[in-house]
């Protein structure tokens, strides 16, 4: 699980970024999504993959990108 945050008080921004890996009930691995404001429940978007390699891949990816973005890793990754 890595868990992203992104909080500037001057912009009314804070925001955060979760991302997990799952297993399907039909052998698949799920990377699961989470977005949103601080406080509320977010957005979901979940990507299939037939190997745990190409998932951890695409997690890297994305934790990488948002970091680039301005979010901070508060728990799980790190740089």
């Amino acid at each position: 699980m890595v868990v992203l945050r992104r909080y500037c008080p001057t912009r009314n921004m804070a925001r955060f970024y979760a991302l997990t890996l799952e297993n399907s009930l039909f052998g698949e691995v799920l990377l699961v999504r989470r977005w949103g404001r601080i406080g509320t429940h977010g957005r979901i978007k979940v990507c299939w993959f037939d190997a745990v390699a190409p998932a951890r891949a695409e997690l890297a990816r994305i934790a990488r990108l948002k970091v680039r973005r301005g979010y901070e890793a508060i728990y799980g990754w790190t740089p």
